[in-house]
């Protein structure tokens, strides 16, 4: 079983390396979305610097990763009698390769939406809970980021809550990119204490603030 678990690992860590943001603003612009805004290269920063119509094809790219590393990892160790844990693998690394791509100078975005692609592939209950959490928090405050924590952060519990001693790897997992995702978010926890984080858009163009 360690071939396939090998595979699955290093497949998904390069598959998360095609940042959508990257791909996309290169694209259409010529350009790299990490010399734009904040110069992260996640879907917040590249609806500010080109709008929403494009951050679909960033959606697309991101989402579809994530839903082929997790296949893959569950397809690989069903044979073994580990579909849950060969899922919960390829949505790791994917993520691990999205927000530390050694194909791009480990220079890469925060994992949302992968993390929340994942949490689907997991489990669909869970994976509505997050992005319920989410839309919450972005619609009543607009801030991108805390939506983000707030639903990383709830991705471990919950996921522990549906599923607790039935599956030991993918708990761990999910309290493992909980923290990973939040701890990425740092820098706006840190804004949003002082009040001077950015509020966005994600319809549209540009801020609200």
């Amino acid at each position: 079983m360690v071939l396939p678990i090998l595979i699955t690992a290093v497949v998904a860590y390069f598959l998360g390396n095609f940042n959508g943001a990257i791909i996309v603003s290169k694209l259409i612009a010529n350009e790299d979305v990490r010399t734009k805004g904040s110069g992260n290269a996640g879907l917040t920063n590249f609806t500010r610097n080109y709008g929403a119509r494009a951050s679909i094809f960033v959606i697309l790219i991101d989402v579809g990763k994530a839903v082929a590393a997790c296949l893959l990892g569950g397809l690989l160790l069903k044979g073994y009698g580990h579909y849950a844990d060969g899922v919960a693998l390829g949505g790791l690394f994917v993520i691990l390769g999205h927000d530390f791509p050694v194909l791009l100078g480990f220079r890469g975005g925060k994992g949302i939406l992968s993390g929340v692609t994942d949490a689907l592939k997991k489990d669909w209950r869970i994976g509505l809970f997050v992005f319920g959490v989410f839309l919450v928090a972005y619609g009543l405050t607009k801030y991108v980021s805390l939506g983000s924590i707030l639903s990383s952060g709830a991705f471990g519990p919950i996921f522990a809550f549906f599923h607790w001693g039935e599956a030991v790897f993918p708990i761990c997992v999910g309290f493992g990119l909980s923290a990973l995702i939040v701890w990425m978010h740092r820098t706006n926890i840190v804004r949003l204490v002082k009040g001077q984080e950015r509020k966005t858009n994600l319809f549209g163009m540009g801020t609200n603030s």
